[in-house]
């Protein structure tokens, strides 16, 4: 192998979530922002709530406001 290669693995890079929970973990990045974690996902704290970012509910009901539109 090729010394000298290979990107620093850093054994205490904090990884950031956005609910605010802070872990620490192995990786090449020192400072790592998450969207979601254990902490705040609805399957692991047993929450249900719409995690929609894309506006794909807005987007179905536009089109198929459309349609309907279309069908009368």
């Amino acid at each position: 192998m090729k010394k000298d290669i290979h990107p620093k693995y850093d054994m205490k890079a904090r990884a950031t979530c956005a609910c605010g929970a802070v872990y620490e973990i192995g990786s090449t990045l020192s400072d790592i922002k998450m969207e979601i974690c254990s902490a705040c996902h609805p399957f692991y704290t047993g929450n249900e709530k719409i995690m929609d970012t894309a506006g794909r509910v807005e987007r179905f009901k536009k089109r198929a406001a459309k349609t309907a539109k279309v069908k009368k």
